[in-house]
């Protein structure tokens, strides 16, 4: 899993069938998770917002984790972190 900062939102009028009705956040990895992306897009059933810091599961564990089994989705926010602490 990656920590990152919602950086901000994308619209998508017209998309798989199945990605209808979710929404896509951009996600900034923080510093400290040297990941090889600087940004990317993340899909979010959980409802996270901008400036909010998230964990974001990646791969075949992203597309478990949103109950979209069958669907291209290779990033997923998984959950909303109350306090990063030291990790910013």
């Amino acid at each position: 899993m990656i920590i990152g900062k919602v950086t901000g939102s994308i619209v998508s009028t017209r998309k798989q069938d199945n990605l209808v009705g979710n929404k896509f956040m951009v996600v900034e990895p923080v510093d400290s998770m040297n990941s090889e992306h600087s940004r990317f897009v993340a899909i979010d059933n959980i409802g996270a917002g901008i400036g909010e810091y998230v964990l974001v599961a990646q791969g075949s564990a992203a597309r478990i984790g949103c109950g979209l089994d069958q669907s291209p989705v290779d990033a997923a926010i998984v959950g909303i972190i109350d306090d990063v602490g030291k990790l910013v």
